[in-house]
């Protein structure tokens, strides 16, 4: 029976030997992008265990550590054998990891110009010689960057570079490169579509979740040193020594990773927590609790990065309230965390239903007269467009618009507008998108990008916020390609000047396959899903035209509670035409952008057609560039979309057999969800903006299944998140 035994064990580990595609079974997408799974290709195995024969780290730190276990793990995992810690270079093919400072070795090496200028985060990973022996260096002026060089350098091998001469220099361009978590107290998680919150609040901080330190893994394998981990729509209670002691525990993780803690601060806490009678910023007694509680932070969190502040925003107390500035408000926080070394991050996010003005103006009206007015340490945190996180939407006007004041983008990773965790859509066409902007404010190449990041106006801080899409399902996102938007804002807040192109070859090369069939088919998916879905969701420059509440499918019919969260209130449909009249004969909110990009977008012959419902209430018999006239164009551009989606079926389901199972079935069910919708999208959108157009459908275009009064009383019943 032994025998027998010692037979079966045999044949089965035969069977998954000669069977990829049973490893293949049991990926469940837990270990995101850091996939250390064995090399298939031979050959370039062969030449991987030449190059790689041992590794050693130098150091003491936590961040040291961190590099040593991740070289162990990943180089024994890519490379199916246990590659060795040595403690000398005695053979090529030694990766050496450290500081000029903690390596003999490293120092010998004399590379103090070319270490020049990385700061405290860049590094340098390069092929050289030690003692006529051929090394790989990655090497930094600190921890942190000898952390982020492992993570470069292991990510060549998953994704099968040559590694036999580097020379690899690279340094983030952002300093504070941050996740913005909506979680509450209670786990829930606003505009979350992956399950609860990671914090488990109630087992905190004695019991942790082996899910915290993979979490600090995969932010700082991409570069995020960061996280802010409550809602902006605060709750003081996180600030009490109770929670505070939680927020420690995890803070305690996180820095062996290089990334500091940050808070959301509700601005009435000195009366909800701290018993006055007042929480304007100007009160002495209020001056005074502020800075107590930021001494009582740090010392139990020394490394706590700072607060973020929703203020006087859809409900949010804030100096307002007091008759105060958003600048009065935002200096007393950060007059509390200098002596520390804190920031405050202070979102511009404001608009007012009792303000009379086009919402999309409301922001750069409030901010701009306080340029110059904010201290040093506080940075202003400026959503991507003047809207909120549409499929697409202009640039935000505030970018370069306050030349004295730092300001800092803040993009959305989880999909609130774009599908929740059900449609395909890559987000980094998207920023990108944004960050390529041309601003003007300073002449030529003056991009949001070169704006944030301190080139144009140069400030002590520069930051770049991603609001979270990670929840407690097992494949952290909900959607395999929702990790995807997760590891595009870390490369894009490293650097924000890399291509969308290279980030997604990269993301399927660590996530999915090197097989070149396969990558070339998933990354024309991924470039192409954003557009898509701005053609089946909103064409043309609509915006803000979602369900009321949940704003998953189309509710361009909503019409009622208040104006500026009602979606007639951004598209104007009438008799005459469609879109909102931005121009300078309208809202003149084009009047918020520099002379040269006001022209552009304030004329309709030169607005960009992708925008020109944002800017202009167009006639229905407006002639278009492509000869269509507005109405036949929005059909098209709505059935192309819908066309589209059925094309991404198509793609994915010609991979079978080349993806996971596991993986290829979940997207695939995803995707037709993804196909069904779009067409509620298509026909509920058409049908209602027909009521106002008067016009029949184009010629041999397919008719809406259902009339207008189905789409208007659709549930939708199967979508994470969503009641």
């Amino acid at each position: 029976m032994k025998r027998y035994r010692y037979h079966a064990i045999f044949l089965f580990l035969l069977v998954i030997s000669l069977c990829p595609s049973l490893h293949l079974m049991a990926e469940d997408g837990y270990r995101l992008w850091l996939r250390y799974d064995k090399i298939a290709d031979r050959a370039l195995l062969a030449k991987y265990n030449t190059s790689v024969t041992g590794w050693m780290t130098a150091g003491d730190s936590p961040l040291i550590a961190s590099a040593a276990q991740e070289l162990q793990s990943g180089l024994h995992g890519l490379l199916g054998v246990k590659i060795p810690n040595v403690h000398a270079v005695t053979s090529h093919g030694i990766v050496v990891a450290g500081t000029p400072a903690s390596s003999t070795i490293i120092s010998s090496l004399k590379l103090e110009a070319q270490l020049q200028g990385l700061g405290d985060a860049g590094y340098l990973i390069l092929t050289t010689r030690h003692r006529g022996k051929k090394i790989t260096a990655i090497t930094a002026l600190s921890d942190p960057g000898v952390l982020y060089g492992t993570f470069h350098f292991l990510r060549l091998l998953q994704s099968h570079q040559d590694i036999a001469h580097l020379a690899i220099k690279s340094l983030p361009k952002v300093k504070t490169r941050i996740l913005n978590h909506w979680d509450n107290l209670d786990r829930t998680v606003e505009r979350g579509y992956a399950g609860r919150s990671l914090w488990d609040w109630s087992a905190l901080p004695d019991s942790i979740d082996p899910r915290y330190r993979d979490y600090a893994r995969a932010n700082a394998s991409i570069g995020i040193n960061g996280t802010v981990l409550t809602n902006v729509n605060a709750n003081a209670k996180v600030l009490t020594r109770e929670y505070l002691a939680k927020v420690a525990a995890l803070a305690e993780i996180f820095r062996s990773y290089g990334i500091r803690v940050y808070l959301t601060a509700r601005f009435s806490a000195p009366v909800e927590i701290g018993g006055l009678q007042t929480a304007d910023p100007c009160d002495p007694q209020v001056i005074t609790w502020w800075k107590n509680k930021a001494d009582e932070i740090y010392e139990m969190i020394p490394d706590f990065g700072g607060f973020l502040v929703k203020a006087n925003s859809e409900g949010q107390p804030g100096p307002q309230n007091y008759r105060r500035s958003h600048a009065d408000g935002a200096n007393l926080l950060a007059d509390a965390v200098a002596p520390h070394g804190g920031i405050v991050m202070w979102r511009a996010f404001v608009y007012d239903k009792d303000v009379p003005d086009d919402r999309a103006k409301q922001a750069y009206n409030e901010f701009v007269p306080l340029d110059g007015k904010f201290r040093d340490n506080v940075i202003i945190q400026v959503k991507n467009g003047p809207i909120d996180f549409q499929p697409r939407e202009p640039f935000h006007p505030l970018f370069g618009a306050m030349p004295a004041t730092a300001v800092m983008p803040e993009f959305q990773i989880t999909q609130e507008y774009l599908g929740a965790s059900v449609h395909l859509v890559y987000l980094a066409p998207l920023y990108e998108e944004c960050l390529r902007s041309e601003t003007h404010c300073a002449g030529s190449g003056s991009t949001v990008a070169r704006v944030i990041d301190g080139s144009v106006y140069p400030h002590p801080l520069s930051a770049m916020a991603g609001v979270a899409n990670i929840g407690d399902v097992r494949n952290w996102t909900g959607h395999p390609f929702g990790q995807a938007n997760w590891y595009a804002f870390g490369r894009l807040a490293w650097d924000p000047d890399l291509d969308s192109g290279a980030i997604a070859t990269e993301w399927i090369r660590m996530t999915f396959s090197n097989d070149a069939a396969a990558l070339n088919k998933i990354r024309e998916m991924m470039l192409a899903s954003r557009e898509i879905a701005v053609q089946y969701m909103t064409p043309l420059g609509l915006h803000h035209i979602m369900y009321y509440g949940h704003h998953y499918g189309p509710g361009p019919w909503v019409d009622s509670g208040r104006q500026d969260w009602t979606s007639v209130y951004y598209h104007r449909a009438d008799s005459l035409g469609l879109g909102f009249n931005r121009s300078s004969s309208g809202s003149d909110a084009v009047s918020q952008y520099h002379p040269a990009t006001r022209d552009v977008f304030d004329n309709l012959q030169t607005c960009p057609e992708n925008l020109l419902l944002w800017f202009h209430h167009v006639p229905w018999n407006y002639k278009m560039r492509s000869g269509k006239t507005l109405w036949g164009e929005l059909c098209h551009q709505y059935d192309s979309g819908v066309q589209s989606v059925n094309w991404l079926q198509q793609q994915w389901r010609s991979l079978e057999g080349m993806i996971d199972s596991g993986r290829f079935s979940l997207v695939d069910g995803l995707l037709v969800k993804q196909a069904r919708d779009a067409q509620i999208w298509r026909d509920g959108c058409l049908l209602y903006f027909q009521s106002f157009s008067r016009k029949a459908f184009p010629a041999n275009f397919s008719q809406p299944a259902h009339d207008l009064a189905h789409y208007k009383n659709h549930i939708f019943s199967d979508i994470p998140g969503i009641e």
